[in-house]
């Protein structure tokens, strides 16, 4: 399968992205690359090999859920250049 530079111009308007026609030919030239790679791998034979996500075993690192005692507010803001009651106080980012 090879990429023609009018795919390659489709999916940069998809994008939203302006190329200039040396990156057309740059990126065009690349993805059929990438592609021709890929042909290379699906022509490996992969029977008896297990389907993995990872090319090292991976293992789940979230840590266990505990109610702990929360920082004290007056620390918390102890160097909050402005503040209101036990709140943050920043300047208005949003518009009305």
């Amino acid at each position: 399968m090879r990429l023609t530079k009018t795919e390659v111009e489709h999916v940069a308007r998809l994008a939203r992205l302006e190329l200039s026609e040396a990156e057309k030919e740059e990126f065009t030239g690349q993805l059929n690359e990438i592609l021709n790679f890929v042909e290379e791998l699906n022509q490996l034979d992969t029977q008896g090999i297990e389907p993995t996500a990872h090319a090292i075993p991976v293992t789940n690192v979230f840590r266990s859920d505990r109610v702990e005692p929360s920082l004290d507010p007056e620390l918390a803001l102890a160097n909050a250049p402005d503040r209101i009651d036990n709140f943050f106080k920043v300047p208005k980012v949003l518009e009305d």
